[in-house]
């Protein structure tokens, strides 16, 4: 198996100090947003062999078994991250499969460089995906209940949110929340600017189940995001439990540390809080405008000590082992690849002492025994 070295990327919403406390070290002063192991192109983890991609390219069946290629292609499935969330991240959805090929497409016939800050598909994958907290962990996930988004906005007292509680209040469920989404964002920039600042000091003043929403302000005053972000459900993770995303759900994540795996794409329609592009028409089209809820996760157990994190996603597979002390070697061979990531304790796995935040890469079939005092995820794909 192979040590891994990854890449830390310094998104401005970033902990400053989350993934450096995991990792022992001192802070930079810097945001740390996300640790990736794995084999994307856009940062590769590198290994004494090359990086990971250069190593799989090599020789796909060799590293990631027979099935896994004839499945899914000669790549590794999955993007594997640490995640820190300071700040909250941009509210966003994640097109179907089909979509994604149909968008990615689309904007190839149109000439649009993968790389344009204005371009929506820089793949023709889709982006399920799945976070498991580590801390205490906030974020936002799918729609509330119409009449429930319309109590939560009509307690604020803004005279200019009233058309929008109305309307969830009076139209059918995929009606309202679509007609209100709709009217946030293309609503007067100024006049919005002005109900987000009214709502962001109601926010604050009544706190409760609105004090989330004042903190998202703080961060994007003004931004419709912040209206947008009140039509979804805000959830609280403990360590251990789970949020899975799948297609057209919009979410974001608001604060904490946690451990998030992905199929490996980088599609994402943005409906707010953020300065990058918002394609409103092709994010309506994208986003499933019915209430649902958050569908908090908590790990099931599995043989041998495995705790496993089920969803409907053939791309990743996500468990965990909590260790304790003086507990027997478990093997963890597959003839899949997988990722081990150590987040407590310290973990012997084959000739590798890992301590928090390392990890290795597996080869399908190599042998893979673990012992230690801690906790590993584990990462590998489902054929």
């Amino acid at each position: 198996m192979d040590r891994l070295d990854n890449t830390i990327r310094p998104y401005a919403w970033g902990s400053t100090t989350a993934i450096a406390e995991l990792l022992g070290v001192e802070p930079t002063g810097e945001p740390q947003a996300e640790m990736w192991l794995g084999a994307h192109p856009g940062a590769p983890s590198r290994t004494d062999r090359g990086t990971l991609a250069e190593v799989i390219d090599a020789a796909p069946e060799r590293e990631l078994g027979a099935a896994s290629v004839a499945k899914f292609g000669p790549r590794l499935p999955f993007l594997l991250k640490l995640l820190a969330a300071g700040g909250p991240l941009s509210l966003q959805v994640h097109p179907d499969l089909d979509q994604a090929k149909e968008g990615y497409a689309d904007e190839e016939r149109r000439g649009v460089p993968v790389t344009a800050p204005h371009r929506n598909y820089r793949d023709a994958n889709h982006k399920p995906e799945l976070v498991c907290a580590l801390t205490d962990f906030d974020g936002l996930c799918g729609f509330r209940d119409p009449r429930q988004a319309a109590e939560l906005l009509d307690a604020l007292g803004v005279d200019s949110l009233k058309p929008y509680v109305d309307l969830l209040r009076a139209r059918p469920e995929d009606a309202a929340l679509r007609e209100v989404l709709t009217a946030i964002l293309t609503a007067d920039r100024d006049e919005m600017t002005r109900t987000v600042t009214e709502t962001a000091a109601a926010c604050e003043r009544l706190g409760g189940d609105h004090a989330p929403y004042a903190e998202i302000a703080r961060h994007y005053p003004g931004d419709p995001g912040v209206i947008a972000a009140m039509l979804l459900h805000h959830v609280r993770l403990q360590p251990g439990e789970a949020l899975y995303l799948g297609a057209g759900v919009p979410h974001a994540y608001l604060n904490g540390l946690g451990v998030e795996i992905m199929a490996n794409s980088d599609n994402v329609l943005r409906c707010g809080l953020t300065p990058k592009h918002v394609d409103v028409p092709e994010l309506l089209r994208i986003v499933r405008f019915e209430s649902r809820d958050p569908g908090v996760l908590r790990p099931e157990a599995a043989p041998d000590g495995e705790e496993l994190y089920e969803t409907p996603t053939d791309e990743f597979r996500l468990s965990r082992y909590v260790l304790p002390a003086g507990g027997t070697t478990h093997d963890l061979t597959l003839a899949t690849p997988q990722i081990l990531l150590c987040t407590a304790g310290s973990v012997r796995a084959g000739e590798h002492e890992l301590s928090p935040g390392t990890s290795v890469f597996v080869p399908a079939g190599e042998k893979a025994d673990v012992s230690g005092t801690g906790t590993l995820f584990r990462a590998t794909v489902v054929i």
